[in-house]
């Protein structure tokens, strides 16, 4: 652990004031390898970071700024809205020292020198990279429900799933399907067959499955609790439980936040955590493949504090020791 606060890894976050960068807030503060220097909002300039993000209180005595000072930074997170990141990038002139985090989804297709962060598919890229395109919060959960069946060419006919979200993946500005009363005791379904994450999933799996994988089916769900995805992925292979779950085990046994469960699983294994928690049946010729993370942790902010760790030479799992939800 670096006690000397002029060794410490320094950041600055750009777009402060919403859930992802309020997670980003709490394990930064915690992180023992970093100091954060400045968080910026435009629309709560000059504000205390508290009046934004109050479970900080106590913790946080930063006040939001209305531009970086990319002098006093390392690296940084982008996490204003999708758009916004690339908008950001082309009226700012960012020295070549700083390492980019982006949390929306601008860069995922790896335009303009950027690598796509998740991290059980692209580990050595991470490390060497200077510009970081962290993926989307249903594409980690469903990626890494299939990467060892693609990458050892077994992701073959059609794969269906159905994935449940809490609200906090709508983000922090309120709406009608987001908004308590609506959302408490209901269920809905959108963007069927055709969400936004579709398209960085299909690229990471036909990257190491190739043509020969089958179409993608997949079913978005608004769930009425808070956070978590909760992934239920199933396609039919001839390969027993048993060589399934090898694959599994073999292809995540260096990975330290990715864990195959010894049988069925639920949400609150991986709520409050970076885990991925996955669960493995086989019922006649079909494979079910159950998954699940935490939407704000290791589909977003964990993930990010994950890969920024990686880019630095540092533990992955540095500061990000964090307590699942039993009750």
């Amino acid at each position: 652990m670096t006690n000397d606060q002029s060794k410490k890894i320094k950041v600055g976050i750009v777009g402060g004031a919403g859930y992802t960068a309020g997670e980003l807030l709490r394990l930064l503060i915690n992180h023992p390898e970093v100091e954060l220097k400045w968080v910026v909002s435009s629309s709560h300039a000059g504000h205390p970071v508290t009046e934004v993000h109050g479970g900080l209180i106590g913790d946080c005595e930063l006040t939001f700024d209305e531009a970086p000072r990319w002098d006093e930074v390392d690296a940084v997170f982008l996490c204003s809205g999708h758009g916004q990141s690339r908008a950001f990038l082309e009226a700012n002139a960012l020295p070549s020292h700083v390492k980019i985090i982006d949390l929306s989804q601008d860069y995922r297709d790896e335009s303009d020198g950027f690598v796509y962060g998740l991290p059980e598919a692209n580990g050595q890229r991470i490390k060497k990279a200077s510009r970081l395109a962290n993926p989307g919060c249903f594409a980690t959960a469903i990626q890494l429900s299939l990467l060892p069946l693609a990458a050892s060419g077994n992701l073959v006919g059609d794969v269906h799933v159905t994935a449940v979200t809490g609200s906090t993946g709508a983000g922090v500005k309120p709406s009608a399907t987001t908004h308590f009363s609506w959302r408490n005791d209901n269920l809905s379904v959108y963007k069927a067959f055709e969400h936004q994450h579709l398209a960085e999933i299909i690229r990471t799996l036909k990257g190491l499955q190739g043509e020969t994988m089958g179409r993608l089916y997949f079913v978005p769900v608004r769930g009425d609790f808070a956070r978590g995805i909760f992934a239920m992925t199933y396609i039919d292979t001839p390969l027993s439980l048993e060589e399934v779950r090898g694959l599994y085990e073999d292809y995540y046994r260096d990975a330290p936040f990715t864990h195959v469960a010894p049988g069925a699983i639920d949400l609150k294994q991986a709520v409050n955590t970076n885990k991925a928690v996955i669960g493995l049946e086989k019922h006649g010729d079909t494979l079910l493949i159950t998954t699940a993370i935490d939407n704000l942790l290791k589909g977003a902010s964990g993930q990010a504090i994950q890969n920024l760790n990686m880019m630095m030479g540092l533990d992955p799992t540095t500061g990000l020791r964090l307590k699942a939800s039993a009750f």
